[in-house]
């Protein structure tokens, strides 16, 4: 009961954090591995997964009712990421995950070194590319981010936001209800794997995703309130974390 106790109180966070900015894996996936430590990789990922979506499809459910969701941008990307989200889950059964570490740590301080010397970067909405290109591009990046997402998963959200932003010029908040709806399929997809091949702790994971809803309720509410610069700071916040957490992981 202690460790349930802790586990739906990190899905409380990873809710509040993944509906806001992304990253909600970093809070929810470590709390599972130290909560279970004699459960297979897969196991622990298929538990989060079923907690993470049911937050997900929450806040993305919200983002869509109050300011709408760029669905010519968010719906291929989400379709590319369906597939290729399922094929980094199977791909967890016998690739080491260490291998990417050092990938994502570099990655990751590129990523918040660009964000901090940019105040302007993701304020506002400014279309970046032209609309032809829009679709190919989108799909382009729901392949890399769903095998990742897939595959790995923490940080993956706050992947999705910069890409969105940088690629496509949407504001922080724009950007953070289309990564919802590409992680609600890169959830979706992970599932079909996890599921069917029994790596699904269901008592735990349906707990801990009631908990990861009122988190996303939340966090979803407070970023519609205050747009977004409350993302940005959120998301420059998560990118840090990570970063840190990473960096440790790697090398200690």
């Amino acid at each position: 009961m202690t460790e349930l106790a802790v586990l739906s109180l990190a899905a409380l966070l990873a809710g509040f954090v993944d509906a806001v900015a992304g990253g909600g894996g970093m809070v929810q996936v470590p709390a599972l591995f130290a909560a279970m430590p004699a459960e297979l990789p897969a196991t622990v990922f298929g538990t989060n997964k079923v907690s993470s979506i049911l937050g997900t499809a929450n806040a993305a459910w919200r983002y869509a009712r109050r300011i709408g969701i760029p669905w010519r941008i968010a719906a291929p990307a989400a379709a590319a990421a369906f597939v290729s989200s399922f094929l980094g889950a199977i791909t967890v059964a016998w690739l080491a995950r260490e291998v990417v570490r050092p990938l994502v740590l570099a990655l990751m301080i590129a990523v918040v070194t660009y964000t901090a010397m940019k105040p302007d970067f993701g304020r506002l909405s400014r279309r970046s590319l032209p609309a032809a290109k829009e679709r190919w591009v989108a799909v382009a990046v729901g392949v890399v981010l769903g095998f990742y997402d897939g595959f790995f998963g923490p940080g993956a959200g706050s992947f999705m936001i910069f890409a969105f932003v940088g690629l496509f010029g949407m504001d922080f908040l724009e950007a953070s209800s289309a990564a919802k709806v590409v992680n609600l399929a890169t959830n979706a997809a992970a599932l079909t794997y996890f599921i069917p091949s029994g790596n699904v702790l269901w008592p735990i994971g349906l707990t801990m995703a009631a908990f990861n809803i009122a988190g996303a309720v939340l966090g979803t509410r407070l970023a519609l309130r205050h747009g977004g610069g409350l993302v940005r700071w959120v998301f420059l916040s998560v990118s840090v974390a990570l970063v840190a957490k990473f960096g440790y992981d790697t090398f200690a």
